[in-house]
C-alpha cells in the first residue's frame, strides 16, 4: 500500500513551478542611442528594459532573449526574421541578489541570479505593444537619461556600456 503522504508531496513539488535563476537583459536601443524602458506593471515607476528567465534549463539566452522581446514589446527578432541581426550578445553576465519583493517566485534557497546581457538595434519608429500583464507603459528616452531612469543598478549599467557595443 502506497503511502499518501509521499504521494501529496511528490505531486506537490512538481506542480510548483518555479523561475529558473538565469535570466537575460535585452537593451532595445536605435542606431540614435535611444533606448526603450518601460514600467513595471508590478512595481509602478520600476522603469526597466527587457527581462526574463529562461523558461527551461536547456533553453538558450539568445533564445530567452528573442521570446522576451517579442512577449514584452511585440518585435519579432527570432531568427530568420529583419531584425534578427540586430541582436547581440555582449558577453556580459551579471550576478545579483534577488529583490526581495520577487523572491517567492523561485525555488527555496535560490538568492542569487545570473542575468545575460543583449543589445537589439531596431529601426527609429518601431512598433512597441506591451504585454500588459507585464508592463503599462513605455518611452524612448537618450542612453545616458535612460541609465539614469533605471530602478535596476545592473540595467542602468548596461545602459552606460551601449556605446561601446554600437561602435
Amino acid at each position: 500500500m502506497s503511502n499518501p503522504f509521499v504521494v501529496d508531496v511528490q505531486s506537490s513539488l512538481i506542480d510548483q513551478h518555479f523561475k529558473i535563476p538565469e535570466s537575460v537583459l535585452v537593451v532595445i536601443h536605435t542606431p540614435a542611442l535611444e533606448v526603450l524602458l518601460m514600467d513595471r506593471a508590478d512595481a509602478p515607476d520600476f522603469w526597466q528594459s527587457v527581462t526574463g528567465s529562461k523558461d527551461t534549463l536547456a533553453e538558450a539566452p539568445a533564445q530567452t532573449a528573442a521570446r522576451e522581446v517579442l512577449e514584452e514589446t511585440g518585435i519579432d527578432c527570432r531568427p530568420g526574421t529583419a531584425l534578427s541581426q540586430g541582436l547581440r550578445d555582449w558577453g556580459l553576465a551579471n550576478v545579483y541578489e534577488i529583490y526581495p519583493r520577487w523572491q517567492h517566485r523561485y525555488g527555496p534557497g535560490v538568492t542569487r541570479n545570473t542575468e545575460h546581457v543583449f543589445g537589439l538595434c531596431v529601426p527609429p519608429g518601431t512598433a512597441v505593444v506591451l504585454n500588459p500583464r507585464e508592463h503599462t507603459r513605455y518611452r524612448w528616452l537618450p542612453w545616458r537619461e535612460a541609465a539614469d531612469t533605471c530602478f535596476s543598478p545592473s540595467n542602468a549599467e548596461a545602459i552606460l556600456l551601449l556605446p561601446q557595443f554600437v561602435a
